[in-house]
């Protein structure tokens, strides 16, 4: 019997979807939930509400609160926080490799790896090289992977994940999507999101 599914939405240069990452796969485990990572370009998502930047960005108060927030999340959970300079990342290429190794058994390791690079050590997600650099704890092809994610077709596939995210009518990152498209948006909001998959699996099996 197939795992029901959840749909986790991010944007590599996303805070709250820092620590997100880091939660995800242990809790959709134990809750015997199949995780399907999907990244996006939320920057596409902000630029369609005439934003050319993060809102955290726009509106120095919400900004100053949300790394305060963020970075009491984080000691809650033991994971390092180091503010990305420059805020956000570009995260296209980071996107691109996520995209072109979905099917991949460790592709929510990649992406977790990703946010900590960022997150956790400070260091340039758009520096191929610091993407190379979690590719080789993955895989032996590095550079293979790295070419292939910027063919044509991973750029389109990733322009129709974005386009979808915004069909679904996600707005920012996180977002959870559960098989029966019920939406949730932020960290805090994963175990609502677990508990209503479970919740709509027991429907669609009645």
């Amino acid at each position: 019997m197939s795992l029901p599914q959840l749909d986790f939405w991010f944007d590599f240069g996303s805070t709250y979807s820092y620590p997100a990452s880091q939660r995800i796969q242990a809790l959709a485990a134990e809750q015997h939930v199949y995780v399907r990572f999907r990244p996006f370009m939320l920057g596409a998502i902000f630029k369609a509400q005439g934003w050319n930047t993060s809102p955290f960005n726009l509106y120095p108060a919400k900004g100053a609160y949300m790394w305060r927030d963020l970075q009491r999340v984080c000691d809650e959970l033991g994971l390092a926080l180091v503010r990305p300079d420059p805020f956000p990342q570009n995260s296209l290429i980071a996107a691109r490799v996520a995209v072109a190794v979905s099917e991949e058994s460790w592709a929510g390791d990649y992406c977790a790896q990703v946010f900590r690079e960022e997150f956790a050590h400070g260091r340039q997600i758009a520096d191929p090289a610091v993407i190379r650099s979690v590719l080789d704890h993955f895989s032996s092809d590095a550079d293979g992977i790295l070419e292939r994610a910027q063919s044509p077709e991973i750029k389109e596939q990733l322009r129709s994940e974005t386009e979808m995210a915004a069909k679904l009518g996600l707005f920012g990152a996180p977002s959870f999507v559960t098989e029966d498209f019920e939406v949730f948006w932020g960290n805090d909001r994963l175990e609502s999101a677990l508990a209503w998959t479970h919740r709509a699996e027991k429907i669609r099996t009645r």
